[in-house]
């Protein structure tokens, strides 16, 4: 009986010395996107190379998914996936205004792509809300509105969720390429009936995005692409970041290169979620950067573990797996001091919001409660583009309002503001009002 026992755990042992050693690929995707990651992006920017049509549950519209070519912050292209959704009928002669969407944060995995999950075109729902019915964030906010409006929408997955290759998760600077590209595909699909007129929305890491995008005129007004002219007239950004707002005088040499890291490193550190979202940005910069690696900010047991679970997992399962195996104790993955930091923090702040007075009206709108994108950031933003002569307008929403509250209480603002836009309406601002306002 004893030598049994014995046996016993000695295959146990030898099993959990196998499992533990065992290298895991990349997560499962659907046929659609299996296909896309094997494909080449090859073409002009916002080019569709592939698309098919899927059923949606929004009354009056169709829908499909597509992957379509993008650029990154260091100029390479590659293939995002993502959604159409447009009226059915007989669009005007100018075409239908453009809604881009752009997500907040799913993961960096190939499978956290939004429009993965079954239903996709559904209205935002929320993993942390009552009512969230799925392990991700998923859907469109306000997308049954715009359908009846007559718009026609269009929700990236941004590069590296689901078209291959890493995503880039914090550089806003890339994410805003793939919202930009993703309104010339819709533009491009005759199906759909997109005219130029272009809104670009987006929620915390889309929140971002936007608000890069809303600085990149060169971008924008590219020739050749497959649907040159897009014509932005209108950034609507909930709760976003601005890393590099954050960062002042971060690339001038190595301490203070180190001094800000650490600061940046030391705000997302308070909580394990935090964590996961911060190892998660520095595994989305050095996608982008191959000049650095993530033994530079964690130690080498950490940049295993935090590179196998990242590339595997969405955002809640990553920040689940940290805290079953480290609890309180996931500070440990980190080195206790930094090097490179002049590398990454010229990676960081080129990545991030362009100091470039915005081509279009900015609204931003944000919640007393938001502990997650701190507002401060969104304040600073709008004190710096209001000097640029951009025209911002920073609305803090009525009552107690978390990061995660924010796309719902806002929509009724933001979809009366984007139809006075698209009507030509001035847009109004509190610029000179900016340095007095809360943060």
């Amino acid at each position: 009986m004893k030598k049994m026992t014995r046996l016993l755990v000695l295959a146990l042992g030898t099993t959990l010395s196998i499992l533990s050693s065992t290298v895991y690929a990349d997560p499962p995707v659907p046929p659609f996107y299996e296909e896309v990651i094997k494909m080449s992006p090859d073409g002009k920017l916002g080019q569709i190379l592939k698309k098919e049509k899927i059923k949606t549950s929004v009354k009056g519209a169709q829908a499909w998914k597509i992957a379509y070519v993008t650029s990154d912050v260091g100029g390479r292209k590659h293939l995002a996936t993502g959604l159409v959704v447009a009226p059915i009928g007989t669009p005007p002669k100018e075409g239908r205004p453009i809604m881009a969407w752009g997500h907040g944060t799913t993961g960096a995995a190939q499978n956290c792509g939004p429009s993965q999950v079954l239903n996709p075109t559904a209205p935002l729902n929320e993993y942390f809300l009552v009512g969230g019915n799925s392990w991700t964030d998923y859907g469109i906010p306000s997308i049954e509105e715009f359908i009846k409006d007559g718009y026609v929408v269009v929700a990236t997955d941004y590069q590296g969720l689901g078209g291959g290759g890493e995503h880039q998760y914090a550089l806003a600077a890339t994410n805003a390429m793939d919202m930009i590209d993703s309104a010339r595909a819709a533009s491009a699909l005759k199906e759909a009936g997109a005219g130029k007129k272009t809104i670009i929305y987006g929620w915390s890491q889309g929140g971002g995005a936007v608000v890069a995008a809303a600085s990149m005129p060169e971008y924008i007004a590219q020739k050749g692409t497959i649907a040159d002219g897009i014509e932005l007239v209108g950034v609507v950004a909930l709760a976003p970041d601005d890393i590099a707002i954050m960062m002042p005088n971060s690339t001038i040499d190595d301490a203070s290169a180190q001094k800000s890291l650490s600061g940046i490193v030391q705000m997302f550190t308070g909580n394990v979620f935090d964590f996961s979202h911060m190892a998660m940005s520095m595994w989305g910069v050095k996608a982008g950067n191959p000049n650095l690696k993530l033994t530079d900010i964690f130690t080498s047991d950490g940049a295993k573990v935090l590179d196998e679970v990242i590339r595997n997992k969405c955002m809640h399962a990553v920040a689940d797996t940290l805290n079953f195996n480290y609890s309180s104790q996931y500070k440990i993955l980190l080195k206790d001091q930094f090097t490179n930091s002049l590398e990454w923090t010229k990676a960081m702040v080129k990545g991030s919001v362009n100091p470039v007075k915005p081509i279009a009206p900015v609204v931003i709108y944000w919640g007393n409660k938001d502990t997650t994108n701190p507002p401060i950031m969104g304040k600073l933003y709008q004190e710096q583009m209001c000097k640029l002569g951009g025209n911002v307008n920073r609305v803090e929403l009525p009552g107690d309002n978390s990061h995660f509250t924010t796309p719902g209480a806002s929509a009724p603002l933001y979809q009366a503001w984007i139809k006075d836009r698209l009507a030509g309406k001035p847009a109004p601002n509190n610029c000179q009002l900016a340095a007095q306002l809360p943060s």
